[in-house]
């Protein structure tokens, strides 16, 4: 059996020559600055007293902390039967440089999650994991999780998450090995079902610790609008069906955003392109994200860069965090991280036209955030107040700039369980409720604050928000304009139930 390998012990002193040869040509358009942001040169606990210290933290000392949970790097490699892996033939990074580049722009947590292929899982275990142990303790800032890019079964990439432990490589090695459709030579077409798919889930569900799972890219593939290719609204329910605490969402904004700037399209959807650089799966008020969530599913949204090559470059990616990012209410561990993207406490944000959102439901019965249920008591119908939190960006963003939000919309859809038709894509009760520009909002501090009242509510509802920089009511098609002119922030959920 493969074994986990241990970790760098922690130097006294890391140079800046040292992190250079790790971190490549990343770091070395950040040498000029400093890049760790705390101190690595004393000794510090080991992982099992680490890891003890982390669980025992205070669940209320959370806060908003930004991260990418789609990055590739070096390991993502070009295959060259029969056993030739070309490290550098897809992605080009060092993973260090990808924490690096994360640090500089404002990212604390990050998932490394390189392609599959044939023998991938091995190369994963030999190669990739020791790189990521050593980048964790040259950008300690960053947490960094063992993860890949899982090449799911009859549906397109997927990011897969492994939760931090001592048998974490290991962990990952016998997903990969036993499911991903690409890492057997010679290739087994079994491997590519839904059937295949199914076991994976179940596979992992009876795993200690949980992993946990997000479509990537999910209608890259689709034709048109509501007209889907490699994934479905089928599997996803299937697929949440079987592992309701593992298989939790997908990608809102893919990565790939700074397609237009060399030519090509927002997230590589050459087919069907994004609307206002977020897939129609999300974009779409009344679409399948609403669908799903009108069957009570917790299903979530998040924001990638999925890096490669920077635009710069050659590619069409931004850094991790330049960009796109996810923040999630979390302390700063990893056992947290994976707690608040599991349980839904995420909002998303392109061109960092904010640095902060609350959303919250209060009536009889209390108060409830993002992702949590306000549970009203008493009898008829309640009034529910709906407040908004949003801080703009201070100071400027990966572009120079310092964007504007022009309306923030509050979007509202009941909640009626199971639908019958599992291929179902609408929620006909979702809709744009109310919508706020600058006359609307009041400042408190460093916030903007507004509110709306839901009079009377029955039975269940979920209230979500967006925001954006245009003054489209609605996101259009995505052609070829600057993504950088067309930006969007989307909160998760939160859930309320009367009677």
């Amino acid at each position: 059996m493969m074994q986990d390998v241990p970790e760098v012990p922690a130097n006294p002193r890391i140079s800046r020559r040292r992190l250079l040869t790790y971190a490549g040509a990343g770091a070395a358009l950040l040498a000029a600055g400093p890049l760790l942001g705390s101190d690595v040169s004393a000794q510090g606990p080991d992982d099992d007293e680490r890891e003890e210290q982390r669980r025992r933290g205070d669940p209320r000392n959370r806060a908003w902390r930004a991260g990418d949970h789609h990055i590739h790097s070096e390991y993502s490699v070009d295959f060259i039967p029969p056993d030739t892996q070309v490290i550098g033939g897809d992605a080009v990074y060092p993973i260090v440089t990808n924490a690096i580049m994360a640090k500089n722009f404002g990212l604390q947590w990050m998932v490394c999650t390189d392609h599959g292929g044939p023998l991938h899982s091995k190369l994963n275990m030999e190669r990739a994991y020791p790189d990521i142990v050593r980048s964790r303790r040259l950008v300690p800032d960053v947490l960094q999780f063992v993860s890949m890019e899982f090449d799911a079964p009859a549906m397109d990439h997927h990011t897969l998450i492994i939760p931090r432990h001592a048998g974490e490589s290991q962990q990952l090695f016998d997903i990969e090995n036993g499911y991903s459709k690409r890492d057997p030579f010679p290739a087994d077409p079994s491997r590519d079902t839904e059937p295949k798919m199914l076991e994976a889930l179940q596979f992992m569900k009876d795993m200690r610790p949980s992993p946990l799972m997000f479509a990537n890219h999910a209608a890259r593939s689709a034709t048109g609008l509501g007209v889907y290719g490699q994934d479905t609204p089928r599997e996803f329910r299937a697929n949440n069906n079987t592992a309701p605490d593992i298989y939790h969402g997908f990608e809102g904004a893919p990565g790939h955003q700074a397609g237009p700037l060399v030519g090509g399209a927002r997230g590589a959807f050459g087919n069907h392109h994004t609307y206002g650089g977020y897939d129609q799966m999300t974009a779409r008020v009344g679409g399948l994200w609403d669908s799903l969530l009108g069957e009570g599913r917790r299903w979530w949204i998040t924001a990638t860069s999925d890096s490669h090559v920077h635009w710069t470059r050659g590619g069409s990616d931004f850094w991790p965090g330049e960009y796109s990012k996810t923040y999630i209410l979390t302390r700063n561990d990893y056992d947290d991280i994976l707690d608040a993207l599991r349980n839904g406490r995420i909002w998303v944000t392109t061109g960092d036209l904010i640095t902060g959102l609350d959303v919250s439901a209060q009536g009889r019965g209390g108060r409830a955030g993002i992702s949590e249920t306000l549970m009203l008591r008493g009898p008829g119908g309640r009034d529910v107040d709906i407040e908004i939190r949003f801080k703009p960006l201070s100071g400027k963003n990966g572009n120079g700039e310092t964007p504007q939000v022009q309306r923030v919309d509050l979007i509202v859809g009941q909640i009626t369980g199971p639908n019958a038709d599992p291929n179902a894509d609408i929620n006909p009760t979702t809709q744009v409720v109310a919508r706020f520009d600058s006359g609307d909002w009041r400042r408190q501090g460093d916030e903007l604050v507004m509110r709306h009242t839901l009079p009377n509510v029955e039975g269940k509802f979920y209230a979500r928000v967006r925001g954006t920089n245009t003054s489209e009511m609605e996101p259009q098609l995505d052609g070829s304009e600057n993504p950088w002119t067309d930006l969007w922030f989307y909160s998760n959920p939160v859930f309320i139930q009367a009677g």
